[in-house]
């Protein structure tokens, strides 16, 4: 980690808006907390995103997991640096419905190389637990 002062919301949106894939922003993610110890991501539920049955696919879940947890490691190291991730591993607990869900990542533990995270993904309404992640990833 590095002694740069801490990135907040708005650095975080920045970077993910000017860092990451086409198809990533087109889950429309919201920065709504940051902080060295953890981020928190909103992701709107539209049409785009569901599954036969309504619910919201795994895939949007994954990427959001995923996207929430660099966004988490770069928050931990203070400054923008490139994160690949080498092994994700995502639970789906139950449906998820309604209209957005919410991502929680924090980093478990970070060394030189690697970054260990864990993301858990709620319901914004009813806060119910819909999935919860676990990732390492390399920084070069």
């Amino acid at each position: 980690m590095t002694n740069s002062p801490a990135l907040g919301v708005t650095d975080l949106q920045s970077i993910l808006q000017e860092n990451f894939a086409d198809w990533v922003r087109a889950l429309d993610l919201t920065v709504t907390e940051a902080s060295p110890e953890a981020v928190e991501l909103h992701m709107p539920l539209a049409p785009h995103l569901a599954r036969v049955g309504g619910i919201v696919s795994g895939q949007a879940l994954a990427a959001l997991a995923d996207t929430s947890m660099v966004l988490a490691a770069v928050a931990h190291a203070g400054e923008m640096r490139m994160f690949a991730t080498t092994d994700l591993h995502t639970q789906f607990l139950r449906p998820g419905v309604g209209s957005a869900i919410l991502c929680r990542a924090e980093v478990v533990r970070a060394g030189r190389a690697l970054v260990f995270a864990r993301a858990d993904m709620r319901e914004e309404s009813s806060g119910k637990l819909v999935a919860s992640a676990t990732a390492t990833f390399y920084a070069p």
